[in-house]
């Protein structure tokens, strides 16, 4: 029988680790984090516990005191957050889907010769893409403070480097994170092929589940990943005050 796959709260964790703040501190009702430049997932508070009216005051504080946007992650169960930051003023900001297959599952099909590699340290050629697609040098720090098993993703099309991801495993559970494909090279399977050599790596690298978050707006990919057989297990939002 087929183990179930993990919750999104278990993702969540995943995530956390595979693509790591550059520093987290846990106040009260709040953990914090720093960024450093890495982007919302590595920068939003979350709550610790349901909070109040005063909590957010003090969470607020804090922010400001930090030089940091007023943002936060709101997650499935959150609902009395989510109302909460609605009633002060905060607007919801990329809506995203937690995707999840077992390894087993994609390994029946054969990626074509010489389509994807992984590679790690990432070549040059893995930052030229990076940086086009808008992983920056404070996104492309996350990976590099990642911890062990991880690597670089090279997909490869017309004979040209035509994508880079990063991957990384925690408690058996490899996650997929920082997608691109050059735009003059889609729609010719290269997304499909890097999620294809992505799970023979995590194979070999003792993961049973592969996992990648998502914004729901990318119309393009979550259609692939429901092809693929990867089944949505969750969601969540941000709430930011002061910009949409």
């Amino acid at each position: 029988m087929t183990a179930p796959l993990p919750s999104a709260e278990k993702l969540l964790e995943v995530c956390e680790v595979t693509w790591p703040p550059a520093k987290a501190e846990t106040r009260g009702a709040w953990t914090f984090r720093d960024g450093a430049g890495g982007g919302k997932r590595v920068s939003a508070a979350t709550e610790n516990w349901p909070t109040t009216e005063v909590d957010l005051k003090t969470a607020e504080v804090t922010l400001r005191v930090r030089g940091q946007p007023l943002l936060f992650q709101v997650r499935e169960g959150e609902e009395a957050l989510d109302h909460l930051l609605e009633a002060h003023g905060y607007n919801v900001i990329d809506p995203v889907n937690i995707w999840a297959v077992h390894v087993a599952d994609l390994l029946h099909e054969e990626p074509p010769k010489v389509s994807g590699f992984a590679i790690w340290p990432p070549l040059n050629i893995m930052t030229e893409l990076w940086e086009a697609g808008g992983i920056t040098a404070g996104r492309r720090a996350v990976m590099d403070r990642a911890p062990m098993p991880k690597s670089g993703l090279l997909a490869r099309s017309d004979d040209s480097p035509a994508g880079a991801g990063f991957i990384g495993i925690h408690d058996g559970i490899a996650m997929i994170h920082a997608i691109h494909v050059d735009p003059n090279l889609r729609r010719k399977g290269s997304a499909r092929n890097m999620l294809l050599h992505a799970a023979r790596w995590a194979h070999d690298n003792g993961a049973n589940v592969l996992s990648l978050i998502v914004t729901q707006g990318n119309h393009a990919a979550n259609p692939l990943y429901a092809n693929l057989g990867m089944q949505l297990v969750g969601h969540y939002h941000y709430r930011i005050k002061g910009e949409v």
